[in-house]
């Protein structure tokens, strides 16, 4: 649980925040010694008019840090031989502006250009923000305390709350990439928080399906009616508590697939009690075990948290955790190949149900 946040600047004027488990911590003793550079410009939308989509081009991203050594980690505190990103020599959780950022907040929205009469350009408005889980670069989520989870989950609320307040965000995405075959460029505990400019393509498939539904059950919530499903079908429940329940989707996409989900509709993570916050860490680290048992080394995954939109629909959102990995077997990985990259139709390779069993009997 949070007990002090500490807000600094970096030396190139980005945010930094403390989130501290004890409220006898200093942060402000310790600056960003770097001569860093301004931060680079914002990325560029295009809009793909055969599908009603916008495409985010961030070409200043091509030179952000890749798989550093780790006395060269810019995650770590920083050391007397190395300045990181984190001035302060430990930490509990950290937030701070992304250096190579697909969205920022330092442009103001420009009238929209074209490149053609069929497609309009505007600038990547929004933010993004890494989320140190530890200032422990050989730990991993699931290694984290429950307490730690609890700081983890305060922090992305108080993420969430400012950054859906910026102008021109539709949408706050916090998410974790875990493992080089996920593609991850820094090995240490880490995730991150996007603020969407647009409402991004799954999101606007699921708030579609979701006034479908509420159409015509006469305004019933169509995932509060899948999660109600899923807890009285049982078979694909992989565990749950007084105030989460974690299942395999019905129709998974991926081979090993889980969606953990309060058992009471709220919009987003702030909306969470302090009830919920800790009982997620309890079924969340239990599935975390699991998966890392499945083929006894660690899984590489995706989790990624499902928030309501800041704008329109917001009522139809119902917050949810989606925990995925494209490890299929234990030497082999599914890739997203012609069917999945080129027409969006996803073939999974293992039965939900099959998988739930596994999970269920992985400990």
């Amino acid at each position: 649980m949070i007990e002090k946040r500490t807000a600094i600047k970096l030396s190139d004027g980005r945010e930094l925040i403390y989130f501290d488990e004890s409220p006898a911590e200093d942060r402000m003793r310790w600056q960003d010694t770097r001569q860093l550079p301004p931060p680079p410009p914002t990325s560029q939308l295009r809009y793909d008019p055969l599908v009603d989509e916008w495409v985010a081009v961030a070409a200043h991203r091509q030179t952000r840090t890749f798989l550093p050594p780790s006395d060269k980690c810019p995650l770590c505190p920083s050391t007397p031989d190395f300045a990181s990103e984190i001035p302060a020599p430990d930490y509990d959780v950290v937030v701070f502006e992304n250096q190579f950022p697909s969205f920022s907040d330092r442009v103001k929205p420009d009238e929209i250009t074209e490149l053609t009469d069929m497609v309009p350009v505007r600038p990547g408005v929004g933010r993004c923000e890494v989320v140190c889980f530890t200032s422990d670069h050989t730990s991993s989520f699931g290694a984290l305390s429950p307490e730690r989870i609890r700081t983890v989950v305060d922090a992305l609320a108080d993420r969430t709350e400012e950054m859906s307040a910026l102008p021109g965000v539709a949408q706050v995405f916090p998410f974790e990439n875990r493992g080089i075959e996920i593609g991850v460029t820094l090995s240490h505990p880490h995730g991150q928080i996007y603020a969407y400019p647009v409402v991004p393509p799954r999101t606007a498939a699921m708030l579609e399906a979701a006034r479908q539904h509420a159409d015509r059950t006469g305004g019933r919530n169509l995932y509060a009616d899948v999660l109600a499903a899923e807890q009285k079908a049982e078979i694909r429940v992989i565990g749950s508590n007084a105030h989460w329940t974690a299942y395999v989707p019905a129709a998974a996409r991926w081979p090993f697939e889980v969606q953990l989900a309060p058992n009471r509709q709220v919009p987003d993570i702030p909306a969470l009690t302090a009830q919920e916050r800790d009982a997620f860490a309890e079924l969340y680290l239990d599935v975390l075990e699991r998966f890392d048992a499945l083929f006894g080394k660690p899984m590489p995954y995706i989790a990624a948290w499902h928030q309501a939109v800041t704008g329109p629909g917001r009522d139809l959102g119902y917050l949810h955790l989606q925990l995925f990995s494209i490890r299929r077997a234990a030497d082999k990985l599914k890739f997203l190949a012609g069917s999945e990259s080129a027409m969006g139709a996803f073939i999974n390779d293992i039965v939900p149900e099959r998988a739930a069993q596994i999970l269920r009997d992985a400990l």
